[in-house]
C-alpha cells in the first residue's frame, strides 16, 4: 500500500493569505523588471504604447488569475496546474505538463536566476574567475536546503526577501520620479521606432517580454492546498497582480521620466542608470544588491512551487513514485526538491563549462508555458460541465467572456512565440515529444507491475 497517498502525508494548511501574497509577488517580480524594459521600449512606437503594454500585461494576468482562482478554490491541491489538467483532460496530458516543468521550464529559470544573482553580487564581492557560477550554485543549494528544512522556514525567508525586493523597486521609482530632473537629449540612434512606423509596430513582441516579467502568478496555484482559508487563494492572487501591476507601471514611468523612452531602449542596465543619475557611481553598489535580492527572491519562490509539481507527478505515476513522498515532519516534498535542485545545479555546471548563455532555454519556455496555460483556461470550461455539482467558493466574473478572452490571448502568444523565438521554441516542442516517450514507458511500467491505470483519489489538503 502506498502510504504517501494517505491524508497524513498531504500538505498542511500552514500559509496565511499574507504569506501567499509574498510568495506570489516574489514569483512575479524577478530580475526581468530590471532587464527587459529595454526590449519592450525597442518594440514600442511611443511612450503611451510603452505604458499601455505594461497595463495590458496586468489586465491579461488578472484575467488568468481569476480563472486560476476559481480552479484553485474548487480544487485546492499541491499539484496546481497539473491537477487541474488531470481532472479536465486525464492523466496523460497532465503528465506531459509535469514533464515539461521537470525537464526545463522550472529548473532552467532557477539556474538562470542563480546566474543573475551571481552576476550582480560579484560586483559587490567577487570570488574570482568563476564567481558568478559559484554564487549561482550556492544560491540554488542553499534555498533547496532551506525548503527541505520546511515550509515555515522557507516562507519566513520569502517574506523578508520580498519586502526587501519591493523596497528596491520603490527606491528606483522614487529616484527616477523625484530625484532625477528629466531625461537627457537622446541620440537619434536610440529612438525606439522608425519614423512613420505604425503605432502597433512591434507590439506583439513587446507583449511577450512584458508578460514574461509578469510570469509566475499561475504558480500560486501550487500552494492552494497550504493556505489556511480557501478564499485566501482568491484574495492572494488578485492582491498580488494588483500590487505588481502598480509597481511595474510606476517603475517604468520612473525609467522614462529619468532617461526618456530612447534612453530606456538604449540601456542594458536601465535601473542602474536611473540610480546612477540620482546618486552617482556609488549607486551601482545599491542596485547590484537590489537586483541580487530580487533574483534570490525568485529563486526561493520558484523552488517552493516547482517541488510541489514534481511531488504531484510522483504521487500519481508509479515509475516516479519516489518523487511523491511528502516529509510530514518537515512539511515539504523532500525528494522532489532534491531532484529539482540537482537538475538546476547540473545546468549551472554545464553553463560554466561551456560558457554558453541560457537564451535558448528562456525562449523555450514561451510557447510551452502559454500552450499549457491556455489548456488550463479551456479546462475551466470543461470542469464547469464535467463537474457541475462541485462546490465553488469563487466563480470567474463575466463568465464565459473572461476565460474566453484569456484563452484567445494565450493562443496568440503561443503562436507569436513559435514564430519569433527561433530554435529555442522548437527545442521546447522536442522536449515535450520526449515526454510522450517517457509517458508510454511509464504506462508500460504500470501494466508490468499491476499498477492502476488511473490514479487514486488524492488528498487535496491536510488541516492543521
Amino acid at each position: 500500500m502506498n502510504t504517501d497517498n494517505t491524508p497524513q502525508n498531504a500538505p498542511l494548511r500552514a500559509l496565511s493569505t499574507f504569506d501567499a501574497v509574498m510568495i506570489i509577488v516574489g514569483l512575479i517580480i524577478g530580475s526581468g523588471i530590471f532587464k527587459l524594459p529595454k526590449l519592450v521600449a525597442i518594440n514600442s512606437s511611443s511612450e503611451w504604447v510603452f505604458y499601455g503594454a505594461w497595463i495590458l500585461g496586468g489586465v491579461v494576468s488578472l484575467m488568468g488569475a481569476l480563472c486560476y482562482a476559481e480552479l484553485a478554490t474548487a480544487y485546492p491541491n499541491a499539484g496546481g496546474d497539473y491537477y487541474f489538467l488531470q481532472r479536465a483532460f486525464g492523466r496523460r496530458l497532465s503528465f506531459l505538463f509535469a514533464w515539461s516543468r521537470l525537464a526545463v521550464v522550472t529548473t532552467a529559470p532557477v539556474a538562470i536566476l542563480g546566474f543573475v544573482f551571481g552576476d550582480y553580487f560579484s560586483n559587490v564581492l567577487s570570488l574570482g574567475a568563476h564567481s558568478s557560477a559559484i554564487y549561482a550554485a550556492l544560491s540554488v543549494a542553499a534555498f533547496t536546503a532551506l525548503n527541505i528544512i520546511g515550509i515555515r522556514e522557507s516562507k519566513g525567508a520569502q517574506n523578508v526577501l520580498t519586502v526587501l525586493e519591493v523596497g528596491g523597486v520603490v527606491a528606483v521609482i522614487v529616484s527616477g520620479i523625484l530625484l532625477v530632473g528629466g531625461p537627457p537629449p537622446a541620440p537619434a540612434a536610440a529612438a525606439p521606432a522608425a519614423p512613420g512606423a505604425a503605432w502597433y509596430a512591434g507590439a506583439p513582441l513587446a507583449m511577450l517580454f512584458v508578460l514574461f516579467t509578469y510570469g509566475g502568478w499561475n504558480d500560486g496555484a501550487y500552494i492552494s492546498a497550504e493556505i489556511k482559508t480557501r478564499d485566501g487563494m482568491v484574495r492572494a492572487l488578485v492582491a498580488s497582480i494588483a500590487v505588481v501591476t502598480l509597481l511595474y507601471v510606476l517603475v517604468n514611468f520612473a525609467y522614462v521620466h529619468a532617461l526618456g523612452l530612447g534612453g530606456v531602449a538604449a540601456s542594458d542596465t536601465v535601473a542602474a542608470d536611473v540610480i546612477r543619475a540620482a546618486f552617482g557611481p556609488a549607486g551601482s553598489v545599491f542596485i547590484s544588491i537590489a537586483v541580487s535580492i530580487s533574483a534570490l527572491t525568485s529563486v526561493n519562490s520558484t523552488i517552493i512551487v516547482g517541488g510541489r509539481c514534481n511531488y504531484a507527478l510522483g504521487r500519481d505515476w508509479p515509475i516516479f513514485r519516489w518523487l511523491g513522498h511528502w516529509d510530514v515532519r518537515r512539511d515539504a516534498p523532500r525528494n522532489a526538491l532534491l531532484l529539482q535542485g540537482g537538475i538546476a545545479l547540473l545546468l549551472i555546471a554545464g553553463s560554466a563549462l561551456t560558457g554558453k548563455e541560457f537564451e535558448t532555454l528562456v525562449n523555450y519556455t514561451f510557447p510551452v508555458f502559454w500552450f499549457f496555460v491556455m489548456l488550463v483556461g479551456v479546462g475551466l470550461f470543461v470542469l464547469r460541465r464535467k463537474d457541475a455539482a462541485r462546490e465553488r467558493l469563487f466563480r470567474v466574473p463575466l463568465y464565459p467572456l473572461t476565460p474566453a478572452v484569456f484563452i484567445l490571448t494565450c493562443a496568440f502568444l503561443c503562436y507569436s512565440a513559435l514564430k519569433d523565438s527561433g530554435t529555442g521554441a522548437w527545442f521546447g516542442v522536442g522536449v515535450v515529444g520526449v515526454g510522450v516517450v517517457v509517458m508510454l514507458l511509464g504506462q508500460s511500467y504500470d501494466r508490468r507491475h499491476g499498477a492502476a491505470q488511473s490514479p487514486p483519489t488524492q488528498p487535496e489538503q491536510r488541516s492543521t
